[in-house]
Formats: structure tokens, C-alpha cells, sequence
């Protein structure tokens, strides 16, 4: 990374250095804006799609996005950061407003101590999000350290290998962060077409899916917890959630949308408060606290 900034002081020197330039004469009127802060923890395999992902919410979500791309096999402990101030039009062509974009690529053990980066970021009086890419790394520092500054983590469980031993290790967070999950709220319209069938769903044995592991599970814990019994999952893999049923009886959403993942993270972003229904659905695959 030719030219990147290697400490935080070089990091806020190059801010303050593209607020200046922004204000310059002659150019439109920029107003700089956060309405948060956004982490967003991407390995390797997931930076195109974390890249598609976040490049699509700046209009939606003006904040300072911190990218933290981890490098824990180089040879050197170091940071490698850039700097960028992306502006879009709003209220007219005579108005632009910009949000500040920091990619940091942390090398060697500064992989495991995020914390130290970050927080000197960010925006004070600013809610913390944390959007984890991929799988959790459970009881790592990484990811105790970044929970730690954040008010809400959010995560993709269907992009998880094991999602039912996931949830268990996530229920342990639970009392000290507010969750998001992309996947449970894929399941959102699934969940309204089961319960439409009340009262007959009163009595269900089996809840078959077909869709994601994730998602089927979800839903299965999810009706389990409603009715306080166990209701067997009759699981057929596939990339979306294609069919559900009640003991036969197929659940048809009253509305279908095909949401992006700039979408479905916007509307996770919109989200302040904790969703009591998800914590107990996730709370039940802990034998020890369900």
C-alpha cells in the first residue's frame, strides 16, 4: 500500500487535511457529517463483498466508517491506514455532504489489539457499530476488544459454518451488547407467514425449510420459544429460503422483497434499541441459559 499512513496521528493530520480541501473556494458547499460510527471487521475472503456492502450506504447512513482489514500472518506488526472523504449531492447539486472512510490493514499482533486503533476514531457522542464479517472469532481479543467499544454488533449468522454452536457462543454477549443478525431478519416475512396460520399453528410438530442452515434454524427456535415446546426442524438445504410449512401446511409471506446486502445492513443501522424476541430465540440454543 504505496503512501499509507502507519499511526494515528498521521491518520487525523490526513482528516483534517481533506476537510480543509473540501472547504476550498470555489467548489460546492460540503458538509461533513456523522450520524455514527461504523467498524467493520473484514478478513481476507470477505473484502469484495464488505466493499459492494458499504458502498452502498453513505447516502443512507453519513458516518466516519472505520474498515479494519486483518492481517495476522505478516511477518511485521504494523498499521497501514488510507484516507478517503466520500461526498454525494443532497438537497440539490448545491449541496454536497461527505463521510470519512479510514481503511486500516493491521499486520502481525496488531491484528489482535484492535481497540488501541480505534478508539482514538472515533466520533465522540456518536453511537459504535461493529460489523463483523464472516465467522466470529469467539473469546478472541479482536473481537472481545471491539465488542467492547461498540453499542451494536452486527453479524450474518448464515455466514457462519456452525450457526447453532454460533448462537450459543453469542448469547454469552447478549449482556453486553446490543445483536443484530442479517439472517434473522431474512427471516422477518417467514415469521408473519407462520404466524398468520394461528391458531392451527397451536399444535405444530414439524416446521420444514428449505433455505439456508441459519435461517431454518432461526425459525425453528424462534416457533419453539413462542409455543414453549420443541418443534422438530425437517431441514432441505438451499441459498435462499424458498419454502415453509406447518405440518404440511405451506406459510406464504403476504409480501416479497429481494433486498440487498446494502439494504438489509441499512436497515440494521436504523436499529437502537435491542430486539427482545431474537435474544430469546438465541438464548435457547444455550443449555445453560435457555
Amino acid at each position: 500500500m504505496a503512501g499509507a499512513l502507519s499511526t494515528i496521528r498521521e491518520i487525523e493530520r490526513e482528516l483534517g487535511r481533506l476537510r480543509d480541501e473540501a472547504g476550498e473556494p470555489g467548489a460546492h458547499p460540503k458538509l461533513r457529517t456523522s450520524v455514527m460510527t461504523l467498524m467493520a471487521w473484514v478478513p481476507e475472503r470477505w473484502v469484495d463483498a464488505a466493499s459492494e456492502t458499504l458502498s452502498g450506504l453513505a447516502e443512507r447512513h453519513p458516518s466516519r466508517t472505520i474498515l479494519l482489514f486483518p492481517l495476522p500472518r505478516e511477518d511485521r506488526d504494523a498499521l497501514e491506514a488510507e484516507v478517503d472523504l466520500r461526498c454525494f449531492l443532497r438537497g440539490g447539486v448545491e449541496r454536497e455532504v461527505c463521510s470519512e472512510v479510514i481503511s486500516i490493514r493491521l499486520c502481525g499482533r496488531r491484528a489482535a489489539v484492535p481497540a488501541s486503533v480505534v478508539e482514538p476514531l472515533l466520533v465522540p457522542d456518536l453511537p459504535v457499530f461493529l460489523r463483523w464479517r464472516g465467522e466470529c472469532a469467539w473469546g478472541a481479543t479482536e473481537l472481545e476488544e471491539l465488542v467492547d467499544v461498540a453499542q451494536r454488533l452486527v453479524v450474518d449468522s448464515s455466514e457462519w459454518s456452525d450457526p447453532e454452536s454460533g448462537y450459543e457462543r453469542l448469547a454469552e454477549l447478549l449482556e453486553r451488547v446490543a445483536v443484530s443478525d442479517i439472517a434473522w431478519a431474512r427471516t422477518e416475512r417467514w415469521r408473519e407467514a407462520i404466524a398468520s396460520l394461528w391458531p392451527g399453528v397451536a399444535d405444530a410438530s414439524t416446521l420444514r425449510v428449505a433455505g439456508p442452515q441459519a435461517e431454518a434454524a432461526l425459525l425453528t427456535r424462534w416457533l419453539s420459544v413462542r409455543l414453549g415446546r420443541a418443534v422438530k426442524l425437517d431441514h432441505e438445504p438451499a441459498g435462499e429460503i424458498e419454502l415453509v410449512a406447518v405440518d404440511g401446511s405451506e406459510a406464504v409471506p403476504a409480501r416479497y422483497e429481494r433486498l440487498s446486502a446494502s439494504d438489509l445492513l441499512s436497515a440494521q443501522l436504523e436499529i437502537f434499541g435491542r430486539d427482545h424476541v431474537y435474544e430469546e430465540t438465541v438464548r435457547s440454543f444455550s443449555p445453560v441459559l435457555s
